[in-house]
């Protein structure tokens, strides 16, 4: 499946195939993980268009190699604002001791 399109009528027909009642639960679980990953193979889709929409609302005479630059540093900026829970802080650790 090489667009979009397709990838959603498949995904209409792997939904309409998981609600029939004469399903096996195997061929169920086939086409559920099937649907998940044309899910996710979908979004990363979306997100690519919605930067190169961004881009061109931005500035509308930026050339596709500029395009590549801005979706790289977008992908780096993601992880490197990633929070930091710190749940296994070796300074917060409990020894077990009362003092």
């Amino acid at each position: 499946m090489t667009n979009f399109e397709e990838k959603l009528k498949r995904l209409e027909e792997l939904s309409a195939s998981i609600k029939k009642s004469d399903i096996s639960l195997e061929d169920a679980l086939k086409d559920f993980e099937e649907g998940i990953k044309l899910a996710k193979s979908m979004e990363k889709s979306l997100d690519e268009m919605e930067s190169k929409i961004q881009i061109l609302m931005n500035n509308p005479e930026v050339s596709e190699e500029d395009e590549k630059s801005a979706q790289g540093k977008k992908q780096k900026s993601k992880s490197e604002n990633a929070p930091v829970l710190g749940l296994f802080d070796e300074s917060s650790e409990i020894t077990g001791t009362r003092a």
